[in-house]
């Protein structure tokens, strides 16, 4: 630990107050002046809860029961309502997982900056706005003086979370309790506001206790780190020597679900390709003013793309670049304005019904594609609703046949979406997807709402479950680890263009366009090592 001890937390337990049940138990860890510290676990662990408890802020249903907090030698459990708020701000300051739920959707930027300066000092108006502004360049907004006047929702998520951490650091606090800040986000703006929150916190001194199930993320800006299960601490320790040589089975768990690359495929690219699109152009018509009518937002310019049987495309790029427009449109739910989709080797609208029962859609968020009032086998079955040579004692069957192979026999047919966790709602999802044997599989950041460990099974059982039937997949994410290890190709957008298409191998090892480089510059190399640990590097980088 380097610096003094800034806090300290010793066999803290909380516990669900209406029956008693411990859900964090004798957890102790130090944070010390000027140090990065992570908190590491899958969902519900515990460890958002843990952190929470420092600054007063756990659930009403939750009671302390049992440890001490300790910052600056003062005892946080025993505080006054006053104090807390005093410290929370002032000197602890928080950045949450999702800045459009922790800022004000009817306050302006501005207006949300100053609130925090108005109550924790005792600057004038001058020179709030000046620090404000001053903040806003520091974090990278490029015209602040116009962002004082705009709302949250005029921001991308990258920019919302920066102006969430511009709020915090205004106040320079001596502890930044960063709860999962960029878990939304894609690689490149992850990357961005990680270094920029390191960037600031060290030019304030700020210690700094970082909460992720995103282990290199964690390994590549923490001095130490903690791992917690089921509300208990299993390991901690620096961050070096748990990556290269972990101690308890869950650590090691956690670092070999990571992806990794797999062995390339050899497939038949002479084929007439399942899927082809054709100079797609996709524009949005622009809204109508009071006095004028804005022009359209082109989203495509002219996209080409073949998907052949029996091979993963993976398609790639940040937020905004046309990824999910192109899948959308590929699946007919968005309508091209220019271009032709074919479906092996004919014109989709020729058979327009069989290529909507051929074609299949995974979506990000399992949870709001699921009929919540259906059960796991009536949600199956309806994807078989319209298949001609099946009656209802058949799709019975292949219902449940298919719940199997996702993983989800026994009772699990009889179940609602909202008795699964995330990972089985995506199993569901993907056995609704499979159960018509579809020949093409769009599948929509199918991962990227998941644990680690949670995300390996569901990537391990989409790679078996298109070894068993063939299908052709559309793989559409922002995460390259996740790309490496699935896909047989790799296409690369950017602004509603294609930058580069290649063989994944090829893309990982020697890309050729800046835009790739930086993509994948924000991901990790891992390799196993003997021990169960892994060597940790970052790419393109000497």
């Amino acid at each position: 630990m380097t610096g003094s001890s800034l806090l300290s937390v010793r066999d803290l337990s909380l516990a669900v107050a209406h029956n008693g049940n411990q859900v964090v138990k004798n957890v102790s860890f130090d944070v010390g002046a000027g140090e990065i510290v992570g908190i590491v676990g899958e969902s519900g662990s515990g460890k958002t809860l843990a952190t929470r408890a420092i600054i007063g802020l756990i659930p009403p249903a939750v009671r302390h029961a049992g440890g001490t907090i300790s910052y600056r030698g003062r005892d946080v459990l025993s505080m006054k309502d006053r104090d807390l708020r005093q410290l929370r701000g002032g000197e602890i300051g928080v950045v949450f997982q999702e800045p459009m739920t922790s800022l004000n959707p009817s306050m302006t930027i501005g207006r949300q900056l100053e609130e925090g300066l108005i109550l924790h000092t005792k600057k004038s108006a001058d020179e709030r706005r000046a620090a404000i502004l001053d903040m806003l360049k520091r974090v990278g907004l490029r015209e602040p003086e116009r962002a004082l006047a705009a709302y949250p929702h005029e921001f991308s998520g990258g920019m919302r979370q920066r102006i969430m951490l511009a709020s915090v650091m205004l106040l320079k606090p001596a502890l930044l309790i960063a709860d999962e800040p960029t878990t939304a986000l894609d690689a490149v703006v992850q990357r961005d506001v990680m270094e920029l929150m390191v960037e600031l916190t060290k030019a304030e001194g700020t210690a700094v206790l970082l909460i992720s199930h995103d282990l290199p993320m964690v390994a590549r800006y923490t001095n130490r780190f903690v791992v917690m299960e089921k509300g208990v601490i299993v390991e901690q320790g620096t961050t070096e020597d748990i990556l290269s040589a972990p101690e308890h089975p869950y650590t090691r768990k956690l670092l070999s679900s990571l992806p990794f690359r797999a062995a390339p495929r050899k497939l038949d690219m002479s084929r007439t390709p399942m899927v082809s699109a054709r100079n797609i152009v996709v524009e949005y018509p622009g809204r109508k003013g009071l006095f004028r009518k804005q022009a359209p937002k082109r989203a495509l310019h002219g996209v080409s793309v073949d998907i052949h049987v029996g091979e993963v495309v993976a398609l790639v790029g940040g937020s905004g670049s046309g990824k999910t427009t192109l899948g959308r449109t590929i699946a007919g739910l968005v309508q091209q304005t220019e271009g032709e989709i074919l479906f092996q080797g004919r014109e989709r609208s020729a058979d327009w019904r069989d290529y909507r029962l051929n074609c299949q859609m995974v979506f990000q968020d399992p949870y709001s594609s699921l009929d919540p009032r259906m059960t796991i086998q009536a949600l199956v079955e309806e994807a078989l609703r319209l298949v001609p040579d099946l009656d209802g004692a058949a799709k019975r069957k292949r219902a449940l046949e298919t719940l199997e192979e996702v993983g989800l026999g026994g009772d699990f047919s009889s179940r609602y979406p909202h008795e699964l966790s995330g990972g089985q709602r995506q199993r569901v999802a993907i056995a609704r997807a499979i159960a018509r044997r579809p020949k093409f599989l769009i599948a929509d950041e199918p991962v990227s709402a998941l644990d680690v460990t949670v995300r390996a099974q569901v990537l391990e059982l989409f790679s078996d479950l298109q070894k068993r039937y063939g299908f052709s997949c559309l793989f559409i994410s922002h995460d390259l680890g996740v790309v490496e290890q699935v896909a047989d190709r790799v296409i690369v957008m950017q602004d509603g263009r294609i930058v580069e298409q290649g063989d994944r191998d090829r893309i990982f090892d020697q890309p050729q366009e800046a835009y790739t480089r930086k993509l994948l510059s924000a991901i990790p190399a891992l390799d196993l090592n003997q021990t169960g640990g892994v060597t940790l590097k970052w790419r393109l980088e000497a």
